[in-house]
């Protein structure tokens, strides 16, 4: 069976790019992991684990509803969620990774981000980058 890998984070582009995951899972029968990354320590106040955690919860609810295979990974422990998504999609033989990004100004867009550049240039399976609508 095929593996989806999606770095999620609750704002537009991370949604966008969940939709579009599920998407892709449904079409190819593929299992889709969704993986949330938290630097942790200094860099994350509880506002933001309690706000991850909020919706995590609508992640699973919203998966529940699918008819997909899905697991969601959580991960707190000090690497960069670049480091995190790539490290899962190296782990599952991911087939795809979808990551979100956001659009930005002319000068901007020659960095595109810094989670979804780190993921397209480290991956070894093909990158999905979305931006929301």
């Amino acid at each position: 069976m095929a593996t989806i890998v999606v770095g999620y984070i609750d704002n537009p582009p991370g949604n966008r790019a969940l939709e579009l995951a599920i998407e892709e899972a449904r079409h190819r029968n593929a299992t889709l992991i969704v993986v949330h990354s938290l630097r942790g320590g200094q860099h994350t106040s509880a506002e933001e684990i309690h706000a991850s955690r909020e919706a995590l919860e609508r992640v699973e609810t919203r998966l529940a509803s699918e008819d997909i295979e899905y697991e969601v990974e959580t991960f707190v422990r000090g690497q960069a969620p670049s480091e995190d998504l790539l490290q899962v999609a190296a782990e599952r033989h991911a087939d795809l990774i979808v990551v979100g990004y956001q659009k930005r100004s002319t000068t901007g867009k020659l960095l595109l981000g810094s989670t979804p550049l780190a993921v397209m240039l480290g991956a070894q399976s093909p990158v999905l980058a979305v931006s929301a609508p």
